[in-house]
C-alpha cells in the first residue's frame, strides 16, 4: 500500500473470473475449477445469490494466493459486509467516492468502472488499484488507449465486459494486460468442469497474447 493505495497483487495471470449467478452450495466447485486451471482472482457479483455466504465459503476453501471478492458493489455498507466476509477484493460498476474511501478503510484492493477521462481520473485520485473500464466491448482498444493517455503511466488498466479470450491480444497492444471475464467464462446452470475448461482456455489465449506482444 503506498500513499493510501492498495496496490494489485503479482497474479501469475491478469485474469478475473466473474461468477455471476453462482449459488453457495456450487461456488467452491466452480473457483477451484478455475483457480485450478490457472486463474487466481474470482469475483462474486452482488446480485447473485446469497453472495457474501459464497464469498465467506470461497475464503475459507481456496488457497491465500487466491484473491476472492464481490462484484456490483454500490454502497458503503456492502464494503463492510465483504471485508467481513474475508473477502479481499471489490470491483464495482462505477466511480463511488464512498465506497471507495470504505474500501481503503479496510484495506482492500479495488477496481472502480470507468468509461470516461472524467472518470477514470477521479478514479485514480481516489486511489483505486486498477480501472475496470466497462463495457470494454464498447470502448474497443483504440477507445482505452485514448483514454490511457491521459493517465498516469503506473495506472493498471483493466477490460470488461463483452470480452473474451479472443480478445486479448487486441487489447494487449495497446497496454491493457488485465481482464475481467464473466459469461464466457461462466454462466449459470454450467457445471465445475465446464468453467474450468473454459479457463483452461483463457489462460492459454492470454499466455499467447503476452508472449507474442513481449517480441514486438
Amino acid at each position: 500500500m503506498t500513499g493510501g493505495r492498495v496496490t494489485w497483487p503479482a497474479l501469475r495471470r491478469g485474469l478475473v473470473g466473474i461468477l455471476r449467478g453462482v449459488r453457495p452450495e456450487e461456488a467452491v466447485d466452480v473457483a477451484t475449477a478455475i483457480y485450478e486451471a490457472g486463474i487466481e482472482a474470482v469475483e462474486v457479483p452482488l446480485n447473485s445469490p446469497d453472495p457474501f455466504r459464497s464469498i465467506e465459503r470461497l475464503v475459507g476453501a481456496l488457497p491465500d494466493t487466491a484473491l476472492i471478492g464481490a462484484g456490483t458493489v454500490l454502497d458503503a455498507t456492502d464494503v463492510d459486509r465483504l471485508a467481513a466476509a474475508g473477502g479481499r477484493l471489490l470491483v464495482s460498476p462505477n466511480v463511488e467516492a464512498a465506497v471507495l474511501q470504505r474500501a481503503a478503510e479496510h484495506g482492500l484492493i479495488t477496481m472502480p468502472g470507468v468509461f470516461t477521462p472524467s472518470e477514470a481520473l477521479l478514479a485514480e485520485r481516489l486511489g483505486a488499484s486498477a480501472l475496470k473500464f466497462f463495457p470494454a466491448n464498447v470502448l474497443g482498444p483504440d477507445g482505452i488507449a485514448a483514454v490511457r493517455a491521459v493517465l498516469p503511466a503506473t495506472t493498471l488498466i483493466g477490460a470488461v465486459g463483452g470480452v473474451s479470450d479472443r480478445d486479448f491480444a487486441a487489447f494487449a497492444k495497446v497496454g491493457v494486460r488485465l481482464f475481467g471475464l464473466g459469461s464466457s467464462l461462466y454462466k449459470p446452470a454450467m457445471t465445475a468442469e465446464e468453467a474450468g475448461s473454459r479457463a483452461s482456455a483463457a489462460c492459454a489465449a492470454w499466455d499467447r497474447a503476452f508472449a507474442e506482444t513481449h517480441h514486438d
